[in-house]
């Protein structure tokens, strides 16, 4: 009798299966869902939510909501449940989702490249006033997040976001999220490359398209042509950084594979060049192989840089060149080393057309509708039309004639919008935390506001760049591997024994100039209580033991655990 597949005629060990098989991809003939999110995605493509929230959720109300579009479809439309207010970080991993969810909604305007008309920017800030309780946050990937926001208004603020060309679509969800762009391009005097119309292709052919809008998870990336390396290019799953070619001239080198979150990993070079008008193209290839090959059994394991760890660069370049591009990639330098200043355009600037652009600093990238509106009237009133977002949580207004800049600069600080801030104010970026999020821990945004003015008040003559990212849960969507000082929120005990909010440290992560992951102190975790002590304590033996010229993260990498602690 023949063998067949659930009876084997051999009684020998059975020889485990690689990882080709098993792990849910496509390319190799595995389409039966693994899990309950491949279910639901191939059930119904979660860009088809949007049809159920217009005529049947919206006007049914929040009770009505399909619990696969609640915590997973919605998602493709920029819409998270928020947490219920009062259910302390003890308890996050702990309840079942209906009993994390409030019945309102996050919202995430998605901006690509960071770049605001001033009519759009007043538009963001009338949604926020309206509909949102004035919440309006500046994100880490260039976006804008909405709170409090009712099932019943969603219709509405998308009518008015897309009558002035914005979108939520896909800005969260298993799909291709907001594409980072320097948010100088195409202004300022030492760029390499200006990667705007490239943004713009890859809107076109890849946003709110059905073909990649079922991706084993999310995917994030960048594109900048700034010397500066200011999109945090290695930490993307796709990034093309702009490079001098010798023989070609100008264009981007390709990486791909970064992420952070609880297994950390920095993108990798593929050695290749691509032109400005190949970007679209590449960005497909490079899609379509994590569409295709990505991990989907695991979601844990479900991001490209897994299959970019396990292939390697040459075959990652290989699969891409002859299964996707069906063409050769030219090799190509690697980008230069940038300058040990700061990557985040604050400040006044000249552009190279003679006029100037002013980059300003919100503490911890909290705003509100309010201030969003004053920004755009402030910014026409001197002559701007344009403003962007930063991958810093800071805003920069563009086109400012030279008289007129002085002016602005008093118009912003008059609206507590720093353009020349303190080192702890310029580098402190903080996650939306326990507040909104359901999977925080832990508070950030008041915490690193309020982190910022007692270290003004201590130490008000620290003059070093220096990061300080605060996270409310392990998930680093504050970055808190590659800063300064990560601050990732967990309970710890106090003095008294009892269980507290407060933060494992990391310490000398950075990205651009020698990027690498922060080291982790055996034992050191702060009670939130205890932060800005241990913080001036931290940055007053940086003072006395450095260096000359020796930045944080070089000295933190050679202090003792004493020092550190």
């Amino acid at each position: 009798m023949a063998a067949t597949p659930d009876k084997p005629t051999s009684t020998a060990p059975r020889r485990k299966p690689g990882r080709h098989r098993g792990e849910g991809q496509w390319a190799v003939g595995h389409f039966t869902p693994l899990n309950g999110n491949e279910q639901f995605k191939k059930d119904d493509d979660g860009l088809n939510v949007r049809t159920r929230i217009e005529t049947i959720y919206s006007k049914r109300g929040f009770d009505s909501i399909d619990p696969n579009d609640l915590r997973g479809r919605m998602r493709w439309w920029g819409l998270y449940t928020q947490r219920k207010p009062g259910i302390d970080g003890g308890k996050t991993a702990i309840l079942e989702p209906e009993e994390l969810d409030d019945s309102y909604f996050m919202l995430r305007v998605r901006i690509d490249g960071g770049r605001l008309t001033t009519e759009q920017l007043r538009v963001v800030g009338e949604i926020s006033q309206e509909f949102a309780r004035g919440t309006a946050d500046l994100t880490d990937r260039q976006n804008i997040q909405y709170h409090w926001i009712r099932i019943e208004d969603v219709p509405e603020i998308w009518r008015r976001l897309e009558a002035v060309g914005l979108s939520t679509t896909e800005a969260c969800g298993d799909t291709p999220r907001v594409i980072l762009g320097s948010p100088v391009a195409g202004i300022a005097e030492n760029e390499i490359v200006d990667g705007s119309s490239a943004i713009d292709e890859i809107q076109r052919r890849f946003i709110g398209n059905p073909e990649f809008s079922n991706l084993p998870r999310k995917f994030k990336s960048a594109i900048s042509g700034s010397p500066l390396l200011d999109v945090a290019h290695e930490i993307n799953d796709i990034a093309f950084v702009g490079v001098e070619h010798p023989e070609y001239g100008p264009g981007f080198d390709l990486w791909v594979g970064g992420g952070l979150s609880t297994n950390p990993k920095l993108g990798v070079r593929l050695g290749a060049w691509v032109p400005l008008e190949d970007v679209p193209d590449v960005y497909g290839g490079v899609i379509g192989i994590f569409r295709d090959y990505g991990y989907r059994r695991l979601r844990t394991r479900a991001r490209l840089k897994f299959l970019v760890a396990d292939w390697g660069a040459e075959k990652f370049r290989q699969v891409l060149e002859d299964e996707y591009l069906k063409r050769k990639l030219t090799d190509g330098p690697a980008p230069q080393q940038p300058p040990a200043v700061w990557r985040d355009h604050l400040g006044v600037h000249k552009q190279k057309d003679g006029r100037f652009y002013v980059g300003f600093a919100p503490r911890v990238g909290r705003v509100d509708g309010t201030t969003l509106t004053k920004i755009a009237e402030l910014a026409e009133a001197h002559g701007s039309g344009r403003l962007r977002t930063t991958a810093e949580q800071k805003m920069i207004v563009l086109d400012v004639a030279e008289e007129q800049v002085e002016s602005l600069v008093a118009g912003l600080e008059a609206l507590d919008l720093k353009v020349a801030p303190s080192p702890f104010r310029r580098g402190t970026m903080a996650c939306t935390g326990i507040e909104y999020c359901k999977l925080a821990i832990v508070e950030t945004k008041a915490r690193g506001a309020a982190l910022i003015d007692e270290l003004e008040r201590r130490i008000p003559d620290f003059d070093e760049p220096l990061t300080i990212n605060i996270n409310g849960c392990p998930n680093a969507c504050a970055r808190i591997q590659v800063a300064d000082i990560g601050l990732k929120g967990q309970l710890v005990l106090n003095d008294e024994g009892e269980q507290v909010e407060g933060y494992q440290v990391h310490l000398g992560g950075a990205l651009g100039l020698e990027a690498g992951f922060g080291r982790k102190v055996r034992g050191l975790k702060v009670t939130s209580a205890e932060l800005p002590d241990y913080v001036e304590r931290l940055l007053k033996r940086f003072e006395a033991e450095r260096e000359a010229g020796e930045r944080f993260a070089v000295w933190t990498a050679r202090a003792s655990e004493e020092a550190l602690s």
